[in-house]
């Protein structure tokens, strides 16, 4: 298993556009993929999951994935990340 903890930069936090994306890549892969806020854990492949999470900005995450292509998935996710914005 491999895991990567972000912090959440964007000013509305984790909102539908961007939990759609999230599951949109997380989906591209065959690995268990997660996000952990609070002591909670949802698959990332689940847009309810991420939704129920209610994840502020300013928040630190982690993203974990494991299985074969486990490594690619969450190095795809941190870019994901990266690149819209949500997070650093």
């Amino acid at each position: 298993m491999v895991q990567q903890t972000m912090k959440i930069t964007a000013s509305e936090g984790v909102h539908a556009r961007p939990a759609t994306v999230l599951v949109q890549e997380a989906g591209k892969f065959t690995a268990d993929v997660n996000l952990e806020y609070n002591g909670k854990t949802v698959n990332l492949k689940s847009i309810m999951g991420i939704m129920s999470l209610g994840i502020p900005a300013g928040a630190e995450v982690t993203f974990t994935a494991e299985g074969s292509d486990g490594e690619e998935a969450l190095q795809a996710i941190v870019e994901l990340v990266k690149n819209q914005g949500l997070g650093e």
